[in-house]
């Protein structure tokens, strides 16, 4: 059962590789409009990667697994892993003359849309790797999506499913067709893609500049086409202000999105998460802004505007920054650390632990109190104004052991290769959050993570996604139960 559950599994990875093969043309052309010689590389990836994939997906095609969690554990790992390579493929080949490590770890951040990044001097680089990078933050962050409604909370690892209705007000599925919510879905994200572009180039930025950023910030991914990140338009607040709320949105769960702009579903505004999601990002926004203008000398619209900015932009993992919060003093530091846990709403492109874990953990604490003064009491964990599952209440503690497990685990590792404390710590818990930068005096949120040896970026990577893919669903795959028949 195993085998064909591999093999199967291996058939849609490579159709999916060569879909991705197929994407690389794109980032071809740009570079041969711009007449720059990386089009071949590109071509070259194109053609190469496409032709290996399509030999991969005829040698296995024919297996037919029977659909089990093991199957969609292997299936998500094997998915994640190969689009990162895959992606690894063309800037291994480019100018930029990029190590493995390197390529890989730029790839792996892409894909997750992390935003962490090896690359400097990225207002000269190539445009055809500037525009890949952004488009492999862009699919990633449809497939994060894909992956948190359909999959993982299926797979009872995480996330809320809106199929099961345990966080809509919808009686029945959202939709009565599953295709028809997934091409609702894919034209929302194209749509608020485009018009986060649109917004961009009216508030003054270039075109392929707005393009770039629009794909990174929607996806909550954060890669930019310039060294200084976001703080380039320092002198546009209008820009800094439509990244903000286009960061948020990126942050909202998508299935509300949809049936709040599809079917007109006001009420799916109401989802509890939502309110936790809001409200934290405007505690963190307003004491900011407060903490800012009382440590600075600068105005409260820039504190406000530099607050909103780089808070939305931790809080929902995106990795923007317009300044090096790392210098805001030791309680701006510590704000800004304590901001790298949450993440946004289930369902959404941001990482972190995410709002409705924080809801139910809270409705955990709150009733496991009650029990210590009523212990005959019988407490119900609820979601808004529905019970919530044994099940998923048990993931979600799962989740959080693992979690800081895995957390110190990563720290271990990285300070075994030379990097000081504090840099490891908030290094560890930028890649699970899939935040970005870190902080620290080797990778503030101005600097790179080119400093780090090839085996810290390598275990960067793999921290990455182990907190794309919800740690869980990779760690069971170690597992020798896994595998018994």
């Amino acid at each position: 059962m195993q085998y064909t559950a591999v093999r199967a599994a291996i058939h849609i990875a490579s159709i999916f590789a060569l879909y991705l093969s197929v994407a690389m043309l794109f980032p071809s052309a740009v570079d041969l409009y711009y007449g720059n010689d990386d089009w071949r590389v590109f071509a070259v990836s194109a053609f190469f990667s496409g032709g290996l994939a399509a030999g991969v997906a005829l040698a296995t095609q024919g297996s037919r697994p029977v659909l089990s969690t093991r199957f969609g554990f292997i299936l998500v790992s094997l998915l994640w892993f190969t689009s990162c390579v895959v992606g690894a493929v063309p800037l291994i080949a480019s100018s930029l003359d990029l190590r493995v490590a390197d390529a890989f770890f730029e790839a792996v951040s892409a894909v997750t849309s992390t935003g962490s990044t090896v690359l400097v001097g990225l207002d000269l680089m190539p445009p055809g790797i500037l525009l890949w990078r952004s488009l492999l933050q862009w699919v990633g962050g449809l497939g994060v999506i894909a992956l948190g409604l359909f999959i993982l909370p299926f797979l009872n690892v995480g996330g809320v499913s809106y199929f099961k209705i345990e966080s809509t007000h919808v009686e029945d599925q959202p939709f009565d067709r599953f295709s028809i919510f997934v091409r609702s879905l894919i034209s929302i994200y194209v749509m608020l893609t485009f018009l986060c572009a649109m917004a961009f180039t009216f508030a003054g930025m270039r075109l392929f500049d707005a393009l770039n950023h629009a794909m990174t910030t929607l996806s909550t991914g954060g890669f930019s086409t310039h060294d200084a990140s976001m703080s380039f338009y320092n002198d546009h607040p209008t820009i800094l202000w439509i990244t903000t709320i286009f960061m948020f949105i990126g942050g909202l769960p998508f299935p509300v999105l949809i049936l709040f702009l599809v079917k007109g579903r006001a009420d799916a505004l109401k989802d509890p998460q939502i309110r936790v999601y809001a409200t934290y990002i405007l505690l963190f926004v307003i004491l900011g802004a407060i903490y800012l203008q009382l440590s600075t000398d600068r105005s409260f619209a820039s504190a406000i505007t530099h607050s909103a900015f780089n808070f939305v932009s931790i809080i929902t993992t995106t990795g923007f920054f317009t300044e090096d919060y790392g210098e805001w003093g030791s309680l701006g530091v510590a704000a800004a650390f304590l901001a790298m846990f949450l993440g946004g709403c289930s369902g959404s492109t941001a990482g972190g632990i995410k709002a409705y874990r924080f809801l139910i953990l809270y409705e955990l604490l709150r009733n496991g109190l009650r029990r210590l003064v009523y212990p005959n009491s019988i407490q119900i964990v609820r979601y808004g104004d529905r019970p919530v599952e044994e099940d998923l209440q048990r993931a979600v503690v799962l989740f959080l052991a693992a979690f800081l497990m895995v957390w110190a685990a990563i720290i271990l590792l990285l300070a075994a290769t030379g990097i000081d404390l504090v840099t490891a710590v908030t290094s560890a818990l930028t890649a699970i959050t899939n935040v970005g930068p870190a902080l620290g005096t080797m990778v503030g949120p101005d600097d790179s993570f080119a400093s780090f040896s090839d085996v810290a970026k390598f275990i960067m990577a793999f921290a990455m996604l182990l907190g794309r893919l919800e740690i869980l669903s990779v760690l069971v795959i170690f597992t020798p139960m896994f595998w018994r028949r």
